[in-house]
């Protein structure tokens, strides 16, 4: 949860949008098919990153708390406890 709680998805998510959006108003009120298309494909890249460096933030955290206290994380969570 506390990953999830340090994470920039929702910048990412938020720019991700906005970048469709303006891909929308090239393509189609502005009528340059090309811009249109390129800055639509900034959204998978953004998401991309922010997925990349969350996961790189979770492998940090797993790291610092060692193989037992994972060990006994994951069988509590087995366990229904």
């Amino acid at each position: 949860m506390e990953a999830a709680e340090d994470s920039t998805t929702d910048i990412a998510v938020l720019a991700s949008v906005a970048s469709v959006a303006l891909s929308w108003y090239q393509f189609f009120v502005r009528g340059d098919r090309e811009m249109g298309l390129f800055v639509g494909l900034w959204a998978p890249t953004i998401i991309g990153f922010a997925s990349y460096f969350n996961q790189k933030r979770m492998e940090q955290k797993l790291a610092s708390l060692g193989p037992s206290r994972i060990k006994d994380s994951i069988e509590q969570m087995l366990s229904g406890r």
